[in-house]
């Protein structure tokens, strides 16, 4: 990762906001993040089995709604120390499947194969080798090892 205490000549003034001297940090930053992350792998296996068959809406649209949430929750704290994950071709495809989630109240006829391309979108990007995953569009290099 780029040394963040001493940002050189060469970080522009936009990457210099961007990724701040001293990266921000929460307190328990490993149990907020494995807590998120269950109750989100939790709320997304409820939705795709549910909507798989055919359980109630009554039941599964307060599902989708933490499932948003959680995922909201996650991306926070990725993103409280620095920004530069924004940046990281990862972010795309967390991205993309919030988007999708937030579809789902809009195209709720298509919400199951949304579902099924959400947990592709998170299956790629779990497996996807460091070099794709951490590459920056803002630094052009992988920035995480």
């Amino acid at each position: 990762m780029e040394n963040s205490e001493n940002p050189g000549p060469s970080q522009s003034w936009l990457q210099r906001r961007l990724q701040p001297r001293r990266s921000r940090s929460l307190p328990y930053p490993r149990f907020f993040k494995i807590a998120f992350r269950t109750a989100h792998l939790m709320a997304i296996s409820t939705l795709v089995g549910g909507h798989a068959f055919g359980g109630p809406v009554s039941t599964l649209k307060p599902v989708l709604y933490v499932a948003i949430v959680t995922g909201g929750g996650l991306i926070f704290l990725e993103t409280y120390p620095s920004l530069h994950f924004l940046f990281e071709l990862w972010w795309l495809m967390v991205l993309g499947k919030l988007i999708l989630l937030c579809l789902i109240p809009f195209f709720w006829a298509r919400r199951f194969p949304i579902l099924l391309v959400v947990v592709a979108i998170a299956s790629v990007g779990s497996h996807m080798p460091l070099r794709f995953r951490h590459y920056s569009l803002l630094y052009r290099k992988v920035i995480k090892v």
